[in-house]
């Protein structure tokens, strides 16, 4: 008889967990994702956002075997994507998206890169001492090729950028992708429309109790399909569709980049920078309760920040020029000052002319960080089949179009400081930025 778990979730009900996947679930690279918090530091404006990112992966891994069924994949593929969608965030760092730009300024890397070092084995979760503690144990690799699966394989299919390639219009093939191809494979898994994004939706708007989130899950999982070795969504399922990617679009606006929970990260991520990098990199290997006390014994703005952090007294907006606001010539200074080095000279003076210490004055380009925590954000090219040829979506969808254009985020530039200070480094910003 073959054993299996059955794990209560909140969102999908029970989520039955095969035997082969268990060793998976306890490996040490899944379980740290217990005590990483799904939003990040949302909880400080939505209270129920205390879901963690190891809910999320159970949730990814559902969908993903909803999605191979409703495809017929052969079960060699869908063990292989199944495996993938377990595993595809344990590379997060504490407080999950906090710190992406961290990782992506200091390593040119994101959290992906690092799930997928874990998956082939080049790097762990585990301290030295942790390790000794545990004693002996499985990991993931180990845990994979006893499924008699690839770690390379797996961790391929996390590969966003050969999620997105193009499908070329070849005819329909059944059951088998044309040329060998199998494209969809990584695409259910990391692509426009992917169990990622289709449990992290709901999740999210239920743990809120924002109404934005709510997607036809059932009707999206029906109409995908596959052509010449991609992912595709059926004509009828063309409505389902446009109410994800608006869905997408309004979580981005009224949660992911709420103002409040925007300063609460980039305080955090302002605390980070001053680590080197060897401690950075290793973040990895923390929790968000592990940083929070490094960052306490760090002492100086660290310990500062952690303490405002802890007791919620955060920074306030003294200065933000609106999306609206921004003339045609000006995106070019702001898509400057977006760079790293300029951003933070920028705070530097602002909180010189302010008469602040240094690390008191945050500047926020959203712009500039979308493109490296959801690089999906604007992606609406899903590929729609109707009468055996694909089309993109926003041919068939002005919702589509128009979301293309649509900004998650209500300010192009914004800078906050602590409260009593707002006046001077509102003044202070305006000269600074000539925004």
């Amino acid at each position: 008889m073959v054993e299996y778990k059955i794990i209560r979730d909140s969102v999908h009900g029970s989520i039955r967990v095969d035997e082969e996947f268990l060793p998976l679930v306890e490996a040490p690279e899944l379980q740290r994702l217990h005590s990483i918090h799904q939003l990040g530091l949302a909880y400080l404006v939505y209270p129920g956002a205390n879901h963690t990112r190891f809910e999320h992966s159970l949730g990814t891994f559902a969908v993903a075997r909803r999605i191979c069924d409703s495809l017929g994949l052969e079960r060699e593929e869908a063990r292989q994507v199944m495996a993938a969608a377990l595993l595809h965030d344990i590379g997060h760092l504490p407080y999950s998206h906090t710190f992406e730009m961290v990782l992506h300024e200091q390593f040119g890397i994101d959290h992906a890169e690092i799930s997928r070092r874990l998956i082939r084995g080049e790097d762990t979760v585990l301290s030295e001492e942790e390790g000794r503690t545990l004693g002996r144990y499985v990991s993931v690799p180990e845990a994979i090729e006893r499924m008699g699966l690839d770690p390379k394989e797996v961790a391929g299919l996390l590969d966003a950028a050969s999620a997105q390639r193009r499908a070329k219009g070849l005819d329909r093939h059944y059951g088998q992708a044309h040329f060998n191809s199998r494209r969809y494979l990584s695409q259910i898994v990391s692509g426009t429309v992917d169990a990622d994004q289709l449990d992290y939706l709901v999740r999210d708007a239920h743990y809120t109790g924002v109404a934005y989130g709510v997607i036809d899950l059932d009707r999206l999982v029906e109409t995908f399909d596959l052509f010449n070795g991609d992912l595709v969504i059926d004509r009828g399922g063309l409505s389902a569709v446009e109410g994800m990617l608006v869905a997408r679009s309004l979580m981005f606006t009224s949660v992911y980049f709420h103002k409040t929970v925007r300063i609460s990260e980039l305080m955090l991520a302002k605390a980070v920078e001053g680590f080197g990098p060897e401690d950075i990199y290793s973040m990895h290997q923390m929790t968000d309760a592990t940083l929070l006390s490094k960052l306490h014994a760090e002492g100086g703005l660290c310990a500062e920040i952690a303490t405002l952090i802890k007791y919620r007294r955060l920074f306030k907006k003294a200065y933000a020029l609106a999306v609206t606001d921004v003339a045609e010539g000006q995106w070019d200074a702001v898509d400057r000052l977006g760079e790293m080095k300029t951003r933070r000279k920028a705070e530097e003076e602002i909180a010189t002319r302010a008469g602040l210490e240094p690390g008191h004055v945050i500047i926020d380009v959203p712009s500039s960080e979308l493109p490296v925590s959801e690089p999906r954000m604007t992606l609406t090219d899903v590929r729609i089949l109707e009468q055996n040829k694909v089309r993109l979506l926003p041919r068939l969808s002005q919702i589509a179009s128009a979301l293309q254009t649509r900004r998650a985020h209500d300010w192009a530039v914004m800078v906050a400081c602590p409260e009593r200070h707002k006046a001077k480094v509102a003044k202070a910003a305006q000269k600074v930025l000539g925004l």
